[in-house]
């Protein structure tokens, strides 16, 4: 059951071609991948990453700007960035799923805290090498999905933790290292998609105000 399941979501291989290499019927692979998927899923607590907030002891120059402060009472996580997993849903649910490009996906969001090795020259640039890590080693993740939306949403959910044991577990990865060459084939390009936000009068100030004191800092370094 473990190697069909892996087969499956590393290789993103159909139920006929489960059918022809494993040598049972597809009503058995079918029950076995839902039952493989709420075991690993019952590992959540011992495999999902919480990303910690930003305290105010932060020293780190590049962190210490998301820290608690006046306009912000809850401590920041850090930096958000998201990646498109296309979804089957009903024809009357696609155009709560319909992304700027036309395609029915669910958005899925990273975090890059201070905890994060920042191996790039950005915070962004991190999540999306991330993002394309995951999608390297889970096919099931980059193409077309058939299966229901509430067992892709697990099936999304069930990398994310088997991506964090990988990590924990096996230190040296070829995938890794390729990313880390500059190899972006399957990196995200959400931020790409967003044309015009407006934003608040609230958060213009407080934007404004965060530039001016972040330069007045630089300007006392200096």
């Amino acid at each position: 059951m473990v190697a069909m399941f892996l087969h499956i979501v590393a290789h993103d291989v159909k139920n006929r071609m489960i059918q022809r290499e494993f040598v049972r019927s597809g009503e058995t692979f079918s029950r076995h991948f839902n039952l493989a998927l709420l075991a690993v899923l019952r590992l959540h607590d011992e495999l999902f990453k919480k990303p910690q907030p930003v305290t105010n002891l932060c020293t780190n120059l590049r962190w210490k700007w998301f820290e608690a402060n006046t306009n912000c009472q809850d401590n920041c996580l850090g930096t958000l960035d998201d990646t498109y997993i296309k979804v089957n849903v009903s024809a009357t649910d696609h155009p709560r799923y319909r992304t700027q490009k036309g395609e029915v996906a669910t958005n899925v969001l990273g975090v890059c805290d201070t905890n994060e090795v920042m191996k790039h020259s950005s915070a962004q640039n991190v999540i999306e090498k991330a993002f394309g890590l995951l999608k390297g080693r889970w096919a099931i993740l980059r193409g077309k999905s058939y299966y229901l939306v509430d067992v892709q949403c697990r099936t999304i959910m069930v990398c994310y933790l088997l991506h964090n044991l990988i990590n924990r577990e096996m230190t040296n990865s070829e995938i890794t290292d390729n990313l880390d060459e500059g190899d972006s084939t399957y990196t995200t390009t959400g931020g790409d998609e967003i044309n015009y936000i407006e934003a608040s009068n609230e958060w213009s100030e407080w934007r404004d105000q965060l530039a001016h004191t972040m330069f007045s800092d630089w300007e006392l370094r200096d």
